[in-house]
């Protein structure tokens, strides 16, 4: 497939040379010859004004006439992709194109990917918060390759004017634009998309076969790539076969050209070709398995830099071990005030209750770890790779968590009550009751609030969980579960130990109150996390909270506490969260929509004046550096990891590492998985980690295999991995 198609672009650039020297004898400038081009290009912009920190969309819509056709990210086995070369004014960028769903068809006895009549690229213009205000030319020039019977390389220049101001105004383009954005390809876990290579390796070559869900398709069905690589290639034919009522299987075949076969499989999984006004089509990322044993579900590849493997008991220890160590981490040591306060609350309640509200609150946390296992066991049957604190990476989740979290402060400052008779329990007052029901919540809180965190020990043993079955996945999460809720359980079970703590009395409403500033405190943390997700936006997530602040005050000072118009407050309060929400979160910072990640820089990112310069990281980067000569450390990490940035700021960002660093001609890379990478959890899987933090140090010498570091970094040992490293 390769010697064809650059066979073809041989043929292609020398027609061209041809047709520019006898079709346009007289050197004019114009693209692909003298002839008219087949196609059209038009530039729409979403927005006539745009305010600087927020995104809109260009369009690149490309008319062609009847019988002509342009060419998808993946041609297939001839063609050339459209692009565009932005010239664009300071403080506005531009995204990769996000291309609708392909066409499949055959063209002089080639298979390929592309668009008849008329199609709309989109591209995300990301405003900087800094950009200058007032009119902004975008301009670019497109080039395509127009196919009939010939195929001609045309270009053509587009521009467009928007008004960056204080305010939006969408332009006449908009409503094709949001049409457009429906040819796109979807999302769908229903799939559950699997790939496995098939048989031998023969001249070079493999089969693949890769099984979806198929609805009510059938054969009607089809894989298109996306994996453009001088490496390897996978035929745009495909062999589909049904091997159950609503599932098909599809045999590729993969051609090697140099390096490792692929380990990953990227593309759109296709559903109702012959009708392509009803095609759906949904962006996949697996895998790629090797059988063991005629098991076409197991994977054989062997983590690189792994120690030799544990026993089953050995990790199960490692969980328990884990799970009690969480409790002292950052994360949940909001909870751990929760759990004081309840003690002493409980301190003169009956043996049997006491031992009731030890095993609720452990119920809590098996429940919750549990549903967490259940999760994973579902994202990883649905052929996608899972993570410890992988929910941390959804916005949505953070934002509500975030709001959790600050009603659990506000009840314990005392600003409203919420009684279980009452029409509104909501699940932070539930976390801050003492009793039944809030024991068994504060498990859940502690939970929620432990994922963001790794421990000593944990690390290697959810490593292990995430590369087994389901049944083994399983048994370590309840493990970490009982480790977790050990202590508490343990001081239920032992009630003479709590006589070391003071008598309740009136000091315990103003403990209450002091408890509440860790959870105020988290509420800040988780703050800072939405601004990865939202940027500029944030600000109206602030203003939302406030409102809800705001209306948990009305609602206890005058609905609960007062004793006039109690049904007026009640109203207010309700009209200050439905305002929050529906001007707040809905309409101004578009909690839905976060920030697109792939806008974010590809260049050095420093954290403050005088740190480390971080490099984004890829498998890539790294392997150059180390060819170079270059000893390498590489942090794996995210903004909601407190053990990550705890790490960073006692161990990793300070001055003496920075001197050792810079002395030993050290490249530093950052694996940012707060945005959840695809690429970073199966380079975390490969390393037998399940989440992040993870630290690697790379030796000078490429041959070495890196220093793996411990969860919980000192100084030292940061300074004597590289010391070790650098020699």
């Amino acid at each position: 497939m390769r010697v064809r198609r650059f066979g073809f672009l041989f043929i292609l650039a020398f027609a061209s040379k041809l047709n520019a020297q006898f079709d346009n004898p007289f050197g004019l400038s114009q693209s692909g010859g003298g002839a008219k081009s087949a196609t059209m290009v038009n530039l729409l912009l979403s927005h006539k004004m745009v305010k600087a920190g927020t995104t809109v969309m260009a369009g690149l819509e490309l008319t062609m006439d009847d019988g002509w056709h342009t060419y998808w990210i993946n041609p297939g086995e001839a063609g050339i992709a459209t692009s565009v070369d932005w010239l664009l004014p300071k403080g506005v960028s531009a995204g990769p194109i996000r291309w609708p769903v392909p066409e499949k068809f055959t063209a002089l006895d080639s298979v390929g990917y592309g668009y008849h009549g008329k199609t709309i690229l989109l591209v995300p213009l990301t405003i900087d918060s800094d950009a200058v205000l007032g009119q902004a030319e975008i301009s670019g020039k497109v080039s395509w390759l127009e196919c009939k019977v010939s195929c001609i390389p045309r270009d053509q220049s587009v521009s467009g004017t928007m008004i960056i101001a204080g305010s939006d105004t969408l332009s006449n383009d908009a409503p094709r634009l949001e049409e457009a954005k429906k040819q796109l390809p979807k999302v769908d876990s229903e799939l559950s998309v699997k790939s496995v290579w098939d048989g031998q390796v023969k001249n070079d070559e493999r089969s693949l076969l890769i099984e979806f869900n198929a609805g009510q398709a059938g054969v009607d069905c089809d894989f298109f790539s996306i994996m453009p690589s001088e490496a390897f290639g996978i035929s745009p034919e495909s062999t589909v076969t049904v091997i159950n009522e609503d599932r098909v299987r599809i045999r590729k075949t993969v051609t090697k050209y140099e390096g490792a076969w692929p380990i990953e499989l990227s593309g759109l999984a296709v559903r109702g070709l012959k009708d392509h006004t009803k095609t759906e089509a949904f962006h996949v990322r697996v895998p790629i398995l090797i059988p063991n044993s005629g098991n076409a579900g197991t994977a054989t590849i062997k983590p690189p830099y792994i120690t030799p493997d544990r026993s089953l008991w050995q990790m199960l220890l490692y969980a328990f071990i884990g799970g009690l160590i969480l409790n002292v981490m950052p994360c949940v040591l909001p909870v751990i005030s929760l759990k004081i306060l309840g003690f002493v609350n409980q301190s003169k309640e009956s043996q049997a209750r006491m031992r009731l509200l030890g095993m609720l609150y452990g119920a809590g946390v098996v429940v919750s770890f549990l549903a967490m296992a259940g999760v994973v066991i579902g994202v990883k049957s649905a052929g996608a790779l899972a993570s410890w604190g992988m929910q941390m990476s959804n916005p949505q989740f953070v934002v509500l968590l975030t709001v959790l979290i600050l009603l659990v402060s506000l009840n314990l400052f005392g600003l409203f009550e919420v009684t279980l008779g009452s029409v509104s329990v909501a699940a932070g007052s539930l976390a801050s009751r003492e009793g039944s029901v809030g024991a068994f919540f504060n498990g859940v809180l502690a939970t929620v609030l432990a994922t963001p965190c790794t421990a000593p020990f944990l690390a290697p043993a959810l490593g292990f969980a995430f590369t087994q079955s389901s049944s083994v996945i399983l048994l370590v999460f309840v493990t970490v579960a009982f480790g977790l809720a050990f202590p508490y359980i343990l001081l239920s079970w032992n009630p003479n130990w709590l006589r070391f703590l003071p008598k309740s009395g009136p000091w315990m409403e103003r403990l209450k109150v002091a408890m509440g500033f860790p959870m105020l405190a988290t509420v800040i943390w988780l703050f800072t996390v939405s601004i990865e997700y939202y940027g500029s936006r944030v600000l109206w997530f602030g203003i939302f909270l406030i409102l809800i602040a705001m209306a948990a005050w009305v609602f206890g000072e005058f609905f609960q506490r007062g004793t006039r118009r109690r049904g007026l407050a009640l109203g207010i309060s309700g009209a200050l969260a439905l305002g929050g929400v529906v001007f707040g979160l809905e309409g101004q910072m578009q909690w839905r929509t976060p920030v697109d990640p792939s806008q974010s820089s590809d260049g050095v990112v420093q954290d403050f004046p005088g740190g480390i310069r971080w490099h984004r990281w890829s498998k890539g980067a790294v392997t150059k550096a180390r060819e170079a000569g270059h000893p390498v450390l590489v942090d794996f990490t995210a903004k909601w990891c407190l053990t990550c940035i705890a790490n960073k700021k006692t161990s990793i960002d300070i001055e003496s590492v920075r001197a050792v660093l810079a002395e030993n001609d050290f490249k530093v890379f950052r694996a940012d998985y707060t945005h959840r990478s695809d690429k970073i959890t199966k380079e975390l899987h490969s390393l037998g980690r399940a989440g992040v933090p993870l630290v690697l140090v790379f030796p000078r010498d490429k041959k070495s295999e890196p220093q793996m570091l411990p969860e919980l970094l000192t100084p030292d040992i940061v300074l004597n991995a590289l010391s070790k490293a650098a020699g």
